[in-house]
């Protein structure tokens, strides 16, 4: 086997070492960046102005091409269906953020229509989606309120505005009663959720025009659906208080979800019989018919729209039968009619709702964008993530002057336009033109719809988010580390609340990553006989290795956190104690140097006594007495003052009498390595240094480019370590080797 795996120097194959190859491909020295460059690059032109105007307002390039024919209809006919389920789902996410119910509705307004002109897809709302110039993709997105966002806001409103702080003495019939000024307190929240809204629109949009769109790519799928199941558990327990009409504390920070649970159960034996039932019925009905919308979605021309005829049923019973007043099921109430003029945001909120507010732009636009490759991928097109991030970030920027919370996109309206024939933005902008209608002339008549009502229509629409329970099945089966990520991000978020959960689960997730790299897989690769492919020796039966070459391969890339594991993995499979070796040789050389310095003592003796001795040779034809010692005693001190001019040999491990390694090269397999930094260039010195002090040659093969200009700059290379030792492949570095020891061999062999 072992001859089979001698490559033959017969077939032609030329061998280029790094150093080779770019003098043969001429490689180009890497370009700086000059001022001139990047003023060439932003100077002003019609051109560059025409470009940055129909990338900021895209709808500019395709509604003049709009086939009004072939797509009205369809449009008018989702945006109205998308429209019906905005009313009731925004009054409801509304009640989860804590605000008035109209706010819903402004939300359900406002950013629709704002994104028909920012949004980067013809398609819809706040979408995810990027038009091109040639393709016409078909994506259906819908924006809103969104039950995890409007927990975030709800939790942030509880700590920072909790009604304690708004209760005042009243005088009922000659008595003091302690109240919640209600109206001062949703004042409050709405000033506070404004400018939370604001802050969340310019993170999104400084992200966006900084190109930092894939800071979302820090929160992985597993994390991302961990956080949202999380939320929904968030968002039943909030309106648990709801369902059994009673009232409770508003607790915040750390371990207030099982804290407002255990006050529920506390509470339990004071529920409103009356509400109970109402939100059960109300819950049992949603339920069913989403169920058959969904079975017959293929028969019925449009969902039949179960929640918005629920709110209207409901909001009858009660005001026909005054559930208010005769039951004490608790109302939506008061319902402003008509548009609010903008109003500046509190900057003095900014300092304290930071942080929160670039988790909710990170946490909205990391649903949207997960949608967005959802619907990208059904319809074949691109998603443009840092264009897409400046679109919905101005949309949350200016709704937050007209008292919106911040939106994100729903997976339930996006299928629904979807359905129902939606072929581009208009479809958003007839949705919203339903929800200005409702907020004008139709939102007042909802006043006495039950708060039970819309607790119940958000408690069925976390159904899909419950369903990513199934998700620990599945990376049980295929992944054990995103499974953990998955738990982790889960039980934090339960455990330390939306925001530091969400945090804490991104430095999980990133140290997964890390731990990772740690503990990548180190290989010795083996020639697949025939062929130039390296494998695994321990998973290919077939894969053998190179006599006299181990090829050392790690899954991972070298930084400074694993490249002394990296070393210490080489020297373990190498299958010999290099450490020890090098230790034995340095002892080895300083008992040799002893031994050479008394024998120069000796000859120094010597050199003393042999000038009595010496004679000219024309007066002594005959050997002189005193060279008889040239075959006694004085033949070593002879000998060494002949061999002063003459370098003695270097000392190697055999004349030492130590083992010798079992191979003569090493080569690193580099094709995985993507950077290296200044620790891992040091040690990769020392790899370099300790191999050949056991005689031990060094090459690396498959090093990218990059990494070998990061190699030149970390001033890698020497005299010692050229160029010469690296290749474009393993084969090559391989091919090299053998030629080299055969031409060794060949010149070692004695001539007749």
């Amino acid at each position: 086997m072992a001859a089979e795996m001698v490559l033959s120097h017969r077939v032609p194959h030329k061998v280029l070492s790094e150093a080779d190859l770019e003098e043969v491909a001429q490689r180009k020295p890497p370009a700086k960046p000059s001022l001139r460059g990047c003023l060439h690059k932003t100077r002003c032109s019609a051109s560059t102005a025409k470009s940055l105007l129909f990338r900021f307002l895209p709808f500019l390039h395709w509604l003049p091409r709009y086939p009004v024919k072939d797509w009205l209809l369809g449009d008018i006919a989702s945006g109205f269906s998308v429209g019906i389920m905005h009313l009731p789902q925004g009054l409801a996410y509304a009640l989860l953020a804590g605000l008035p119910p109209v706010t819903g509705l402004y939300s359900s307004f406002y950013p629709v229509f704002l994104y028909f002109f920012f949004g980067t897809s013809r398609h819809n709302s706040v979408e995810v989606l990027v038009l091109t110039l040639d393709s016409l993709p078909t994506p259906c997105l819908s924006p809103g309120p969104f039950a995890v966002i409007s927990v975030m806001i709800g939790s942030l409103t509880d700590s920072l505005m909790p009604s304690e702080k708004f209760l005042e003495s009243v005088n009922i019939n000659g008595t003091n009663v302690t109240m919640v000024n209600e109206e001062q307190r949703d004042a409050a929240r709405v000033e506070l959720v404004a400018t939370i809204t604001v802050l969340t629109g310019i993170f999104q949009v400084a992200l966006g025009l900084l190109q930092f769109g894939f800071v979302v790519t820090y929160l992985s799928d597993p994390l991302v659906r961990g956080y949202t199941t999380a939320a929904s558990v968030h968002v039943l327990v909030s309106q648990l208080k709801n369902v059994f009409g009673v009232s409770l504390n508003e607790h915040s920070g750390p371990l207030s979800l099982f804290m407002t649970f255990i006050e529920i159960c506390q509470k339990l034996p004071g529920t409103n019989v009356g509400t109970l039932v109402t939100a059960i019925i109300a819950m049992v009905a949603i339920f069913i018919v989403k169920e058959l919308n969904h079975k017959f979605a293929a028969k019925l021309p449009m969902p039949i729209p179960i929640e918005l005829v629920t709110i209207i049923i409901s909001t009858g019973i009660s005001y026909g039968v005054n559930l208010n007043a005769k039951f004490g099921i608790s109302v939506v109430g008061n319902i402003p009619s008509g548009l609010k003029p903008p109003v500046v945001p509190n900057v003095s909120y900014f300092g304290q709702v930071a942080g929160n507010a670039f988790a909710i732009a990170v946490v909205g636009y990391a649903i949207c964008i997960s949608l967005g490759k959802i619907f990208a991928l059904k319809h074949g097109y691109k998603v443009d993530s840092n264009q897409e991030l400046i679109a919905l970030g101005l949309c949350n920027f200016l709704g937050g002057f007209f008292q919106c919370f911040a939106i994100s996109c729903s997976m339930s309206r996006s299928l629904v336009q979807e359905s129902t024939g939606g072929n581009s933005q208009v479809a958003g902008v007839i949705a919203s033109l339903v929800i200005l209608v409702t907020i004008l002339k139709i939102g007042e008549l909802f006043r006495d719809l039950p708060k039970a009502i819309l607790a119940a229509i958000i408690i069925v629409n976390l159904k899909g988010m419950f369903k990513q329970f199934n998700d620990l099945r599945v990376l049980w089966k295929s992944n054990r580390v995103d499974l953990m990520v998955w738990i982790v991000t889960f039980v934090a978020t339960l455990m330390l609340n939306l925001d530091i959960g969400l945090g804490a689960s991104v430095v999980f997730g990133l140290l997964t990553v890390i731990f990772r790299t740690q503990l990548p897989h180190y290989s010795i690769l083996g020639r697949i006989a025939d062929t130039d492919v390296y494998r695994d020796v321990a998973e290919y039966q077939m894969a053998q290795e190179v006599p006299g070459v181990k090829i050392f391969c790690s899954s991972s890339t070298l930084y400074f956190a694993n490249v002394e594991l990296y070393a210490e993995a080489l020297k373990k499979k190498s299958g010999i104690n290099v450490d020890r070796l090098i230790e034995k040789k340095k002892k080895a050389l300083k008992k040799l140097k002893k031994q050479q310095k008394k024998a120069e003592k000796e000859k120094a003796k010597r050199q003393k006594v042999l000038p009595r001795c010496r004679r000219p040779l024309w007066c002594h034809p005959a050997p002189p007495p005193c060279l008889a010692l040239v075959n006694g005693p004085g033949v070593a001190v002879i000998e060494l003052s002949g061999a002063e001019d003459s370098a003695p040999p270097k000392p190697t491990l055999r004349t030492l009498g130590l083992p010798q390694p079992g191979f003569h090269t090493i080569i690193l397999d580099f094709s995985p390595v993507n950077f290296v930094d200044t620790v891992s260039i040091k040690i990769l010195k020392n790899i370099f240094r300790d191999f050949h002090e056991i005689e031990v040659d060094v090459f690396v093969a498959s090093c990218p480019v990059p990494v070998l200009a990061q190699l030149e700059q970390g001033n890698f290379f020497s005299s010692a370590i050229t160029k010469h030792c690296f290749f474009p492949s393993v084969h090559d570095a391989v091919i090299h080797i053998s030629r080299e020891r055969h031409q060794a061999s060949v010149s070692t062999q004695p001539r007749c």
